[in-house]
């Protein structure tokens, strides 16, 4: 087994039952009846925690109740709380002491969301992400791959999480050889493009698969300097993976639809559509959302997600776009289970994705508003300025 596969214990399993029948599901986009009532007692509980332990929270809820999404369910509590709190306020529910990780959400300047984890918090979310890659089949620990990480070398102090999650990624097959296309210099980090191109050279020749993670912004611009360049198209080989996040933010005026990016890197590196995933996910909400290979963002049964009018924060039918709000119990450490993202969404409905995962999904229009927040790609991308 896979040991991000291992059981892990709710901190109290007398206050959290339900959270840790939830969390142990074993199937990553069950649904149903049964599936919702579930979701419904871990939030109760998960809500209960935090207010026992946190005046913040214990403020919302004793407040008027947000009105319920129709995806959450008639009756849940899900106190509104924007990302953007967490760039300015520290709130925990736990003691100092039970921090087991502190994760940031920016680059090296700017605001930053300051987000702390405690063992069963962190722990969990890295098993979701397990459960999605052993639904896709993508845990091989007999099958060694060469890795292209674009994101943060690590870095003494670096506490990205952006950072900690491609890293992580790599436990799900043993690395032959890893290349990180943001380079520490040991003041910053500098985007090694001809690297990239090297090592990408070398793979196709190696004969193991290659996984390509993060930011899909640093992975066009190296395609389009190999073009550039009167490089040829590589054939990398047969069980390759791109597994993108990040986003394109900070440098969006390079932005291609995703529809002509997937072209691009099946055309140049010999990667099919179907290997090729956009994700979505955060520092404030660790529950991991992956394309399901017609490139939909399911919601897993861990979460619910929900579009709420940026005026007014009434939820808003399926199709319409407005900030995306998504819950999940699953957290202990930060009152942080009801996040309401600066993305503006769209929800969709299960039927509307050809796929047979059965929950719904959604699509990501870009960021709300404009604002001085920095996060990991806004960061990332300033370091592709004078390349191009």
């Amino acid at each position: 087994m896979n040991i991000h596969l291992a059981p892990v214990e709710v901190p109290d399993p007398a206050a959290l039952p339900h959270v840790q029948q939830l969390c142990d599901l074993t199937s990553p986009y069950a649904a149903g009846p049964e599936a919702d009532a579930l979701f419904a007692a871990a939030m109760a509980e998960t809500n209960a925690w935090h207010a026992q332990r946190s005046p913040f929270l214990r403020s919302l809820l004793d407040g008027p109740a947000e009105t319920p999404a129709p995806t959450v369910g008639t009756g849940v509590r899900t106190p509104l709380v924007h990302a953007n709190f967490f760039k300015r306020h520290e709130v925990l529910s736990i003691p100092r002491e039970e921090v087991f990780l502190h994760l940031t959400s920016s680059g090296t300047t700017g605001q930053k969301s300051q987000m702390f984890f405690d063992t069963w918090t962190i722990r969990s979310a890295q098993r979701m992400v397990a459960r999605i890659f052993d639904h896709y089949g993508w845990i091989t620990p007999d099958q060694p791959v060469n890795y292209l990480l674009y994101s943060y070398e690590p870095a003494p102090q670096l506490k990205l999480g952006t950072s900690f999650t491609d890293n992580y990624l790599c436990d799900f097959a043993p690395a032959n050889h890893t290349t990180h296309a943001l380079r520490h210099t040991g003041s910053g980090h500098e985007f090694d493009v001809h690297g990239c191109i090297e090592a990408l050279q070398r793979f196709a020749e190696d004969g193991l698969p290659v996984r390509i993670l993060g930011f899909p912004a640093f992975l066009h611009f190296t395609l389009e300097r190999m073009r550039a360049l009167g490089l040829p198209p590589l054939q990398l080989p047969a069980g390759s993976l791109v597994l993108l996040g990040g986003g394109w933010k900070g440098h969006t005026d390079k932005q291609i639809g995703k529809d002509e990016f997937y072209t691009e890197v099946t055309e140049q590196l010999g990667i099919p559509s179907e290997r090729i995933r956009d994700t979505f996910g955060s520092v404030e909400h660790c529950v991991p959302y992956i394309e399901c290979g017609h490139h939909r963002l399911h919601v897993p049964v861990w979460s619910r997600a929900a579009v709420r009018d940026t005026r007014t924060l009434e939820p808003l039918p399926y199709g319409e776009r407005g900030f995306l709000h998504l819950v999940s119990p699953y957290i202990t450490s930060v009152p942080a289970q009801s996040v309401v993202m600066g993305d503006l969404a769209s929800l969709h409905p299960e039927r509307e994705c050809p796929c047979p995962l059965p929950t719904p999904w959604f699509t990501i229009h870009g960021r709300a508003g404009v604002s001085r927040n920095r996060n990991c790609a806004a960061a990332a991308a300033e370091l592709l300025k004078g390349l191009s």
